[in-house]
């Protein structure tokens, strides 16, 4: 075992406060990796504060991993110390269900182990700990290659962010010339709208902050409709091909279906804690719409979007934050007071 610096909740109420946590010695397929960067996820603040239910102490959160490798095991054969790798939200799966075989581990049908706050029954059934911490220790084939060039700090975020935003767009196939339209601007939303803008998308940001049209036309945004103005969604009717849902809060989708043209479809992301207002399926029936939801990506198509954000130039965002503050971001995210993801620079452990 090594010994590593992490922060981290260690009761209810705890608040994330400095510990030490173990790290298993790297296996055959393992790397171990020296973070330098972790992104800040709602997820995260869910969890850390109970949100989802009860965890388990100590937990250590953070799932938008960046970092050098600094050893490998025996048979590892995808990496080399030196290397600038990335960990995102899961790092193991069954790998024999049909959603692993073909590439979408995400959806592995015997659940996948998340980054932290899972049991690792691969590895003694301990619990993940995740990247607020100096370094972790995964197996190859849940790491990702960073690719050269990219700032390390602002490509934290897409290891959660925009693949979890990169991934429906693939999944509806959005190609140029296409007309998107992103609702909420936050960590998701903003990296929406580069990735949209990127595969060649005409891009409508709702919004219920007026105050936020300068900021969605700074990103890319092609237009900005007000979601609380009727006669500003009146005027979108039938406009556009694809939605991304990015909300965490309940909110009746009517008014942005109606937005959507023949065929068009509506991806949810965002998890609202309550009840979301019912649909009324005549607005889908009558123009053939699909409502879905979508999670993060798999590994491959992770690799893909790396790959695809640094041809393209896309980055988060980010505003950096000490450990000491982490306590502070975490009440300003709920707050919405970020432009437009916090990166915890681990170097400050």
């Amino acid at each position: 075992m090594t010994v590593t610096k992490a922060y981290a909740a260690t009761s209810p109420g705890s608040g994330l406060e400095a510990v030490s946590i173990e790290r298993r010695e790297p296996g055959p397929h393992d790397v171990e990796i020296a973070i330098e960067f972790c992104g800040l996820c709602h997820s995260d603040v869910h969890t850390i504060r109970q949100e989802w239910g009860s965890i388990t102490f100590p937990l250590v959160p953070g799932h938008e991993i960046l970092g050098q490798v600094t050893r490998t095991g025996s048979a590892v054969g995808l990496f080399a110390v030196g290397d600038t790798v990335g960990v995102g939200p899961m790092v193991d799966s069954c790998r024999e269900c049909d959603s692993c075989l073909e590439g979408e581990e995400q959806y592995c049908s015997n659940s996948n182990t998340d980054t932290y706050g899972a049991i690792d029954a691969r590895n003694g059934g301990a619990v993940t700990q995740g990247g607020y911490a100096s370094s972790i220790v995964v197996d190859e084939n849940y790491v990702l290659r960073i690719p050269e060039g990219m700032d390390h700090a602002s490509a934290a975020p897409l290891l959660c962010a925009g693949i979890t935003t990169y991934s429906p767009l693939r999944y509806l196939d959005v190609q140029a010339g296409d007309a998107v339209g992103v609702i909420g601007l936050g960590g998701l939303g903003h990296l929406a709208v580069k990735i949209a803008k990127a595969l060649g998308a005409t891009v409508t940001v709702f919004t219920t902050s007026p105050g936020k049209t300068g900021a969605a036309t700074d990103l890319g945004a092609d237009a900005v409709v007000l979601s609380s103005d009727p006669a500003a969604m009146a005027a979108a009717k039938d406009s556009l091909n694809a939605i991304i849902d990015t909300v965490a809060a309940a909110h009746d989708l009517n008014p942005y279906l109606r937005t959507l043209a023949r065929d068009g479809a509506l991806i949810q992301l965002g998890l609202p804690g309550e009840p979301m207002p019912a649909i009324n399926p005549g607005t889908l029936i009558s123009k053939r719409l699909a409502y879905g939801g979508s999670q993060t990506g798999g590994i491959a198509e992770t690799q893909d979007m790396l790959d695809f954000c640094a041809e393209h130039g896309v980055a988060a965002d980010i505003e950096m934050v000490a450990a000491t503050g982490l306590n502070d971001a975490y009440d300003r995210m709920v707050a919405g007071d970020v432009k437009y993801r916090f990166v915890l620079d681990t170097s400050t452990l």
